[in-house]
């Protein structure tokens, strides 16, 4: 599965990404 997390810099897409890894265990 290929996520693909777009934003303004600063929107939180780093913080989302390590809640994915967290609950789906995707890797980052």
């Amino acid at each position: 599965m290929n996520l693909v997390l777009m934003g303004l810099p600063g929107a939180g897409k780093g913080t989302q990404a390590e809640r994915i890894v967290e609950d789906f265990g995707i890797p980052h």
